[in-house]
């Protein structure tokens, strides 16, 4: 009885040694991280982003003209768009207030003639009499004076000649340089007045691209900073050029600058007014670029999960950052190109944990 007692004993305590290792067994399975899907992303070198800009041709040179004399609009010999040689007339006044000017003003002039030759023949027949002792000498003086009055009159005639045929000739407005009409500001029949724009035309020998861009882009900008520049319509049609101007003011409407680009011999093809698109590659740095999901703030640290590739665990790094926006973060120290990091769900792994990354499974 002793014996079949100590047996059942011995048998009850192994049993219940087996019921507590399967305890602890299900305990430590149960403590151990689940194998997580996990988003990520490689870290890249900054080698600079291709930034794209709407602009449009337009011309270095232009000018605004205007008569430079009051008249009535009688010819306007161009329209927007046309091509004009130097020296061709683009619009004309009435001339005949101007026409009668100048015949006034040469009728002045021989006026004067008429009066100098008479003092001047005066004072040669009184010069003779003087040294006869004819006259006295104070007649002499008097007839001098006379002739001296004439000639400035005749000066001054001459003057108002020579006014008046140029007043006559600002009745036509010339093209100082092969040109082409961009804009037009009168009709013919109006009257305008001295200064008051007629018309605008351009070199098209010098072209140029004009594009304007945010106010923090255009503060990376530099003049001589290279661009490519091709047509909105033919995209294959492309051209080099470098940056000429960059405007010193921000427009307060639109907060951007406008960016001035002198072209490298532009084709025929980039005509004034075409719209264009330019391309400008920014700057490379020694940052790394990440999402910016895959940065995680905890205890003042700046961190992100690294996943090791051959055990698919994850590990924390701490890193430094250089700059960060809603889409992006510039890493300066912490990372190497080709880390892979986590950019989803990192508030919620543990160092160590397993994970599982969909997109190599579905490769």
């Amino acid at each position: 009885m002793k014996t079949a007692h100590a047996a059942s004993l011995a048998i009850a305590c192994a049993i219940l040694a087996g019921c507590n290792n399967s305890g602890k067994s299900d305990s430590s399975e149960s403590a151990a991280p689940p194998v997580r899907p996990v988003l990520t992303a490689l870290a890249a070198k900054d080698d600079g982003a291709l930034a794209a800009y709407a602009g449009t041709i337009q011309p270095r040179y232009s000018s605004t003209l205007a008569f430079r004399v009051v008249g009535r609009v009688i010819a306007r010999d161009v329209n927007v768009g046309d091509s004009v040689k130097k020296n061709a007339r683009l619009a004309a006044l009435d001339p005949l207030p101007y026409d009668l000017a100048v015949k006034d003003a040469r009728a002045g002039l021989t006026d004067a003639e008429a009066l100098f030759a008479n003092a001047e023949a005066s004072e040669k027949r009184l010069q003779t009499l003087f040294e006869q002792n004819h006259v006295p000498s104070q007649d002499l003086e008097a007839v001098q004076q006379a002739r001296e009055a004439t000639a400035a009159g005749v000066t001054r005639a001459k003057s108002v000649l020579e006014k008046a045929l140029e007043q006559r000739g600002y009745t036509e407005l010339i093209a100082d340089y092969d040109c082409v009409v961009t804009d037009l500001q009168t009709e013919i029949g109006q009257v305008v007045t001295p200064g008051q724009a007629v018309m605008t035309i351009a070199r098209p020998d010098v072209r140029e691209a004009v594009i304007d861009v945010p106010d923090d882009v255009a503060a990376g900008l530099r003049e001589g900073g290279r661009f490519e520049v091709a047509l909105q319509i033919a995209p294959s049609q492309q051209v080099s050029g470098r940056v000429r101007e960059i405007a010193p003011q921000v427009d307060p409407l639109t907060r951007s600058r406008r960016i001035k680009i002198a072209l490298d011999d532009p084709p025929a093809d980039f005509r004034l007014g075409t719209t264009i698109t330019a391309y400008a590659r920014a700057p490379s740095t020694d940052q790394i670029k990440i999402p910016a999901n895959a940065v995680l703030q905890r205890d003042g640290k700046t961190q992100v999960w690294i996943v090791d590739p051959a055990s698919k665990t994850v590990a924390l790094r701490d890193v430094s950052l250089a700059g960060q926006d809603q889409e992006t973060a510039a890493v300066s120290a912490g990372l190497q190109p080709g880390d892979r990091v986590v950019v989803a769900g990192v508030n919620s792994l543990e160092v160590g944990q397993s994970v599982r990354i969909p997109e190599e499974a579905s490769k």
